[in-house]
C-alpha cells in the first residue's frame, strides 16, 4: 500500500519528517524516501530500498544532508519517491499512495504526445512520474491534479512540495486518508495519526475525498471542495492501520475490539481459550474473548526484533519462510486445550495452514479460526493491499474453480453469506486448512463495527460492490 509524511513549520521540519516518515512504515516494505526545501539550498532528496533494512537505519546517517521548513516523507510499495519536477508550474517534489490500473495506457499516449519518462524501476514505468506528468498538463496545480483524478483507473492520493507550501490531495473517491494536524509551529499531512501524538500535532481533520488543501507553516487554504463521494477502504481497520491511528475519526483497535465482541456474542463453539494471531488480529480476539466470555491468552507470539510483514517479500518461498519465523507457539498455553485463533483475513491461506499443523504438533485438542473480515473473493482494483498478481491466489477462487470448472463462475453466490455455496467454500477451506472450525464476519458486522454507511466503505473484495463510483469526468 504506502503511507506519507509531509510538514511545513516556522522551524527546522527535519526531525519532524524524519520520524513522522518512520511512523508509517508499517505501511510498505519496498522503497523510502525524504525530499525538503530551503530557500537557500532548494530542494533535497534521497531514496531507498528498505527490503533489507528499515527506515530509520537507512535515513539517520544522512539526516544532516536535509535542511528546510518543509518536506515529505514517503514509505512506497511501489516505485521510487519522491520524483523532483521541474515544470512551467515551477519546481516542486510529489509523493503518492496510488495504484494505477491503466498506468501503460496512460503512458503510451503520453509518450506518443511527444512526453518522456526518465524514472524506470526493473524497466516499469514509476507511476508517480506519470502522476506529475498529468499534473504538468494543467494550468495550474488544482487543474493538474483534476487531471490525475479524471484519468487514472484506480486509486491516487498524493502530496505536492511547491516553493511556498504542501497541497495535499486526497483520492477522489477516499479510498487511502490523508489526516492533517498542527501544533503551534507547524502544520503536517500524513496517511496515518499514529504519527502526530510523539511529535506534539493535535489531528485537526481528514481531507475530503476529492479535496485538495494547501498547507502553510500557520494555516491552511482549501483550494476545491470534496468530490461528494467517499468509498474508503475497510481494509484499513481490518488489517492495514495501525491499532492507535483513526480514520474518518474512527479508531483502529476500538473498531477491531469491538468487531470481535459482536462476532463472539453470536459464536456458541466451546472453547478453552483464545488467541490473536499478532499483530493485526489481537484487537479482534480481545473483543472475541469478552464477547464469547472466555480467557484470551497469549498462544501464540510474535518475534518482533527482526521479523517484518509476511505479505512483503516478491517471492512467495520467501514470503512462507518469513510467516513461519515470525510467529512462535506458546506450547504450554496450547497443549491440551481448545483454542479459538483470531485472524484479520486469509489470503492465499499458506500461512494459516501451517500455523494450524504447527498447533496441533503443540498439543492443541481443537484449533478453531475466527475471521475479522468475510472471505476474500474479489481481487481489489483500487489498492494494493497484497501482492498477488493473479485472483487464483486467493485461496476462494481456487475452490470456486475447482467447484465449478471457472474461477468467476457464481461470484456473487459464493459471496453471499450463509448461502449454500458460501457454506461449502468456507468447509473446503477449513477441510484444507486443517481447521476444527472456521467463521468468517459477516459484512454486516464488519460495517457496523466500522460505524460508516455502507455506501461510504468500500466492501469490493469481499462483495464486488462499487457504490459512488461515478467518474469526475462523467459529471
Amino acid at each position: 500500500m504506502g503511507g506519507f509524511f509531509g510538514t511545513i513549520s516556522k522551524l527546522d521540519c527535519v526531525n519532524d519528517l524524519f520520524y513522522g516518515t518512520d511512523y508509517n512504515s508499517h505501511l510498505g516494505t519496498k522503497r523510502a524516501g525524504m525530499v525538503t526545501f530551503d530557500k537557500e539550498k532548494g530542494f533535497s532528496r534521497s531514496i531507498h530500498s528498505l527490503e533489507r533494512n528499515y527506515f530509520r537505519s537507512k535515513f539517520e546517517d544522512e539526516l544532516d544532508s536535509f535542511c528546510g521548513k518543509q518536506g515529505l516523507g514517503v514509505i512506497s510499495d511501489t516505485d521510487p519517491q519522491p520524483i523532483i519536477v521541474n515544470s512551467h508550474l515551477g519546481r516542486y517534489a510529489v509523493v503518492t499512495v496510488a495504484k494505477i490500473n491503466n498506468l501503460r495506457e496512460i503512458a503510451d499516449e503520453l509518450l506518443s504526445q511527444g512526453m518522456h519518462f526518465s524514472e524506470l524501476s526493473a524497466n516499469k514505468i514509476n507511476q508517480t512520474e506519470l502522476v506529475a506528468l498529468l499534473i504538468n498538463m494543467g494550468e495550474n496545480f488544482v487543474d493538474g491534479i483534476n487531471k490525475v483524478f479524471e484519468r487514472i483507473e484506480g486509486s491516487c492520493s498524493m502530496l505536492i512540495l511547491t516553493e511556498d507550501g504542501i497541497i495535499a490531495a486526497r483520492d477522489y473517491m477516499g479510498r487511502t486518508p490523508i489526516v492533517i494536524g498542527k501544533k503551534p509551529s507547524a502544520y503536517a499531512a500524513t496517511s496515518e495519526t499514529t504519527a502526530f501524538p510523539n511529535l506534539d500535532y493535535e489531528v485537526v481533520r481528514d481531507v475530503e475525498p476529492g479535496e485538495i488543501v494547501k498547507l502553510k507553516a500557520d494555516g491552511l487554504e482549501v483550494l476545491q471542495a470534496s468530490s461528494g463521494c467517499s468509498q474508503i477502504c475497510s481494509f484499513l481497520w481490518v488489517y492495514y492501520g495501525f491499532p492507535a491511528s483513526d480514520y474518518e475519526g474512527i479508531n483502529t483497535e476500538d473498531m477491531r475490539e469491538r468487531c470481535g465482541k459482536m462476532m463472539g456474542e453470536e459464536d456458541d463453539t466451546p472453547a478453552d481459550l483464545v488467541c490473536g494471531i499478532p499483530d493485526s488480529g489481537v484487537g479482534f480476539a480481545l473483543g472475541y474473548a469478552e464477547g464469547h466470555n472466555i480467557p484470551y491468552k497469549r498462544a501464540v507470539l510474535k518475534y518482533t526484533p527482526t521479523w517484518p510483514r509476511s505479505f512483503t517479500p516478491g517471492n512467495q518461498s520467501r514470503r512462507d519462510l518469513v510467516a513461519k519465523m515470525k510467529l512462535i507457539p506458546n506450547r504450554a498455553i496450547m497443549k491440551d486445550n481448545r483454542v479459538v485463533f483470531c485472524d484479520d483475513s486469509i489470503v492465499r491461506g499458506t500461512q494459516l495452514r501451517d500455523n494450524v499443523r504447527t498447533f496441533f504438533e503443540c498439543g492443541a485438542k481443537e484449533v478453531h479460526a475466527r475471521i475479522s473480515c468475510p472471505p476474500l473473493v474479489y481481487g481489489c482494483p483500487f489498492i494494493g493491499f497484497t501482492s498477488s498478481k493473479s485472483d487464483l491466489e486467493l485461496i476462494t477462487r481456487r475452490i470456486i474453480q475447482d467447484f465449478e470448472g471457472d474461477k468467476d463462475a457464481k461470484l456473487k453466490e459464493y459471496a453471499t453469506t450463509d448461502s449454500p455455496e458460501y457454506k461449502r467454500m468456507v468447509d473446503e477451506i477449513a477441510r484444507q486448512l486443517g481447521l476444527t472450525t472456521l467463521r468468517f464476519n459477516k459484512i454486516e458486522t464488519l460495517i457496523e463495527s466500522i460505524g460508516l454507511p455502507k455506501c461510504k466503505v468500500c466492501t469490493h473484495c469481499f462483495d464486488g460492490s462499487s457504490c459512488c463510483m461515478k467518474k469526475k469526468k462523467e459529471e
